[in-house]
């Protein structure tokens, strides 16, 4: 007699239900971008900002679901007209007719389509890979730690791969709610009663639940049943904490260089305190970040870029033959909005952040046309009178790319 194995429930429910939910028939309408790999980012990280889009690429999303990072990603090279390749790869056979229908909607030849599992990478023949797609993945494996492995067995030695992880502080009031749901809405109820149980348990926490605590979980209300099963009543899910990411990253080969939004995992963001924040703000990424998560308490998922290269493979604004780009923004419309005095302010996930921007700010930002170096912004500004002195205008642009590049609007390119 064969034993289920605990992948067979996974599979199982996501092709009863792929997750997230997606409309082949929205294609035509908008393009979802998000993170990790976003081209820019995966430039600008893991490639120093100098990928050359004439020569071929190789991707593999692993885990690829419905097909948001596949499509995004396809689409981007597409747009460049690089001769590269995106290989899907999923173990759902549902998730992945979704994804196919939203390729075809946009006529995307480059992508490759696979079903099985990210666990038999290392004995598929299908070749290395410059970059590697895991988003939501590795978290509902029995043995995550086999997935990175695996993972990292396919890529090149210079490669590199973004993933997404739950975090374990920011989900607060899941594992209980699991705990309960696993007798109240066992498995062998039918999906809709289980649904249906989930649901009415739901609406009658009481006040004091930490899950009903927890302002910053929304999947069971944006995602429908689906995201209401993959949240509370998935048959493999854990969560991490960013020591956890480091050790299993250092495990596989891997070398974690950035965590998004970089601002999130500063401990300076959270803590008014100078000397503890210059004290913590000296630590290395990790240890940084790890201060950070524990402090913020409020990291529901962890974005990371790793790479496999010994060398540092992020983009840096020191050289000025470095070309800022604004990511999904428009530079003008930015700058209208930064006003002298107005500080630049985001929403971690209910902690308000806020940012005094130099004075220069409008200005640089006005100039940052995905074309322009540093060195060439700097040039423009004298068009408009009033150049400043180089030490000056250079020290203001450094001040605005931290800013701006910890929220994951600013990143760099070069010419290749």
């Amino acid at each position: 007699m064969t034993v289920p194995s605990p992948m067979d429930d996974v599979r199982a429910q996501y092709e009863a239900l792929p997750y997230p939910p997606r409309d082949p028939l929205d294609e035509a309408n908008r393009l979802i971008t998000g993170t990790p790999s976003h081209i820019l980012e995966i430039n600008h990280y893991l490639f120093s900002g100098r990928l050359n889009f004439m020569r071929p690429f190789r991707a593999l999303v692993a885990g690829g679901g419905t097909g948001d990072a596949c499509i995004m990603l396809a689409q981007q090279l597409a747009d460049r007209r690089c001769p590269g390749e995106v290989v899907y790869l999923d173990i759902s056979t549902a998730s992945r007719q979704i994804c196919e229908a939203r390729a075809k909607a946009r006529g995307l030849r480059n992508i490759n389509f696979l079903t099985g599992s990210l666990l038999d990478l290392p004995s598929m023949p299908i070749g290395q890979f410059d970059y590697v797609d895991c988003t939501g993945v590795l978290h509902h494996l029995p043995d995550p730690a086999a997935g990175m492995r695996a993972l990292a067995s396919v890529l090149n030695p210079d490669g590199g791969m973004g993933v997404m992880l739950y975090g374990e502080y920011g989900r607060s009031g899941v594992y209980p709610l699991q705990e309960l749901l696993q007798t109240l809405a066992p498995r062998s109820m039918a999906l809709e009663d289980r649904i249906a149980m989930t649901k009415r348990l739901i609406r009658f926490l009481p006040t004091t639940n930490l899950f009903r605590r927890n302002p910053y979980l929304n999947d069971h209300v944006t995602g429908g049943d689906a995201g209401l099963y993959d949240l509370l009543l998935h048959s493999c899910d854990r969560a991490f904490t960013v020591p956890q990411i480091g050790a299993m990253a250092r495990e596989s080969g891997l070398r974690l260089i950035a965590f998004l939004e970089p601002v999130r995992y500063e401990p300076a963001t959270y803590m008014s305190d100078p000397i503890i924040a210059r004290q913590s703000s000296s630590l290395p990424l990790v240890e940084r970040a790890a201060f950070a998560e524990r402090l913020a308490g409020n990291l529901r998922t962890h974005i990371f870029y790793a790479t496999r290269a010994g060398f540092d493979t992020v983009a840096r604004p020191e050289d000025t033959s470095a070309i800022p780009v604004l990511r999904e923004m428009d530079a003008q419309k930015l700058a209208a909005g930064l006003q002298p005095g107005t500080p630049l302010v985001a929403n971690l996930d209910g902690f308000p952040w806020r940012a005094r921007l130099p004075s220069l700010a409008p200005r640089i930002v006005s100039q940052i046309d995905g074309r322009k170096t540093v060195a060439e912004i700097y040039t423009s500004l004298g068009a408009q009178g009033g150049l400043p002195q180089w030490e000056d205008f250079y020290a203001q642009f450094e001040d605005l790319y931290v800013k701006l590049n910890g929220v994951n609007h600013l990143l760099l390119r070069f010419r290749t």
